[in-house]
């Protein structure tokens, strides 16, 4: 398995200029190539090589032929991903960047962990700096370096390195968790357990009211604080999601099955009236949340499926009933047909469980489902 150390760099002032200047030839490489992909149209590698490479390689001549390299590679994957959204209909112009990330390959940069030292190719040759390594991140210390991309933020450098470490021997387990996710209750596991915090979504609502009032004033002062402000709700969303990944695998036994909702183009499935709730639709960050679940799942040998989210919320999970109303409210789920009552994400959940053991020909053994809202674990 992979995991990305984030390394905090210590440079002195004159390595700090260096680094400056190799991340500036670096951009301004890869926006020509971006403009020359995207112009002509050409998403093939190769090809922008030949158009682009000498003609770099003379305007930056002290910039190293990997990091011109690097950067027409990061350029063509940038300009296959626009090239496709104009072929879908979608509106898309030529990839820019400020700062593009420089990606270090084993022959332009090295890692000692003894040392805590690195070497990375800059204009000015080698620079050898040292860094420090997060308290979270120090037990990947000693995995084997595969590839780092240098980010500069604010004058501030970290290499982000791709350290690949050994599958845990974890043995398979026939526990299989349901999981419900929603707007209101961020998570429900079939387990019965409401996970999540209440806050969080206040937390959003009252950072975007104030972001619309100060760009309803318009002042200087206001664009101060909006720039103040710029990412806090990004780096909310994050952490969130960071949480509640890690208490879905704190529930789950090592070796089980976590099942999940394919929640892929939920944007454009989903009718919601204009307001709060489509705009909490539209920034849901249930892709996030996934990518975070399984790196976090895999080290305790954690398998992360995904099953069709149609009728979940409208099936009863204990007799199969399926109707439109069967839900009563956003929160109370009351069969029609058998009349078990229960909490509609808890109902949701274990039917996203069932139609993983359903794929699989096997079904649930042993155990009631009909619990009671008075029941419920919150």
């Amino acid at each position: 398995m992979d995991r990305t150390l984030v390394l905090q760099l210590q440079p002195t002032h004159e390595q700090a200029k260096h680094l400056q200047q190799t991340v500036q030839e670096h951009t301004a490489c890869f926006n020509a190539v971006a403009d020359e992909g995207f112009t002509s149209g050409c998403c093939n590698g190769i090809e922008l090589h030949k158009r682009t490479y000498y003609d770099l390689r003379a305007q930056y001549p002290h910039l190293p032929a990997q990091l011109v390299c690097a950067a027409r590679v990061k350029a063509t994957e940038a300009v296959k991903s626009a090239l496709d959204r104009l072929k879908k209909g979608r509106k898309a112009s030529a990839p820019r960047s400020r700062l593009c990330p420089i990606r270090y390959d084993q022959r332009s940069y090295w890692v000692k962990w003894n040392s805590h030292t690195c070497s990375l190719a800059t204009v000015e040759g080698r620079v050898h700096l040292s860094f420090t390594v997060p308290k979270h991140a120090q037990k990947y210390i000693g995995g084997k370096v595969c590839s780092a991309d240098l980010c500069s933020r604010k004058g501030t450098y970290t290499l982000h390195v791709v350290v690949h470490l050994p599958d845990p021997l974890v043995l398979s387990s026939d526990d299989v968790i349901g999981v419900d996710l929603g707007l209101n209750h961020p998570a429900v596991t079939s387990h019965r357990h409401f996970l999540g915090e209440r806050r969080w979504k206040e937390q959003e609502l009252r950072l975007f009211r104030l972001r619309r009032k100060l760009q309803a004033k318009g002042t200087k002062s206001a664009k101060r604080h909006l720039r103040k402000l710029s990412g806090k709700l990004f780096r909310q969303r994050k952490d969130h999601d960071h949480v509640l990944s890690k208490r879905i695998v704190e529930h789950a036994t090592a070796g089980s099955t976590i099942v999940l909702e394919n929640l892929t183009h939920i944007r454009s499935r989903a009718r919601l009236r204009k307001g709060e709730g489509q705009r909490r639709l539209h920034s849901w960050s249930f892709a996030q949340f996934h990518s975070f679940l399984s790196y976090k799942a895999q080290e305790k040998g954690i398998e992360v499926v995904k099953v069709d989210p149609r009728h979940t919320s409208q099936t009863c999970s204990r007799c199969g009933h399926q109707a439109r109303n069967n839900r009563r409210s956003q929160s109370l789920f009351l069969c029609r047909a058998c009349g078990l009552s229960v909490h509609a994400d808890l109902n949701a959940a274990r039917n996203i469980r069932e139609k993983h053991l359903a794929s699989l020909g096997t079904s649930l053994a042993g155990g009631s489902q009909s619990d009671g809202l008075s029941s419920q674990v919150i």
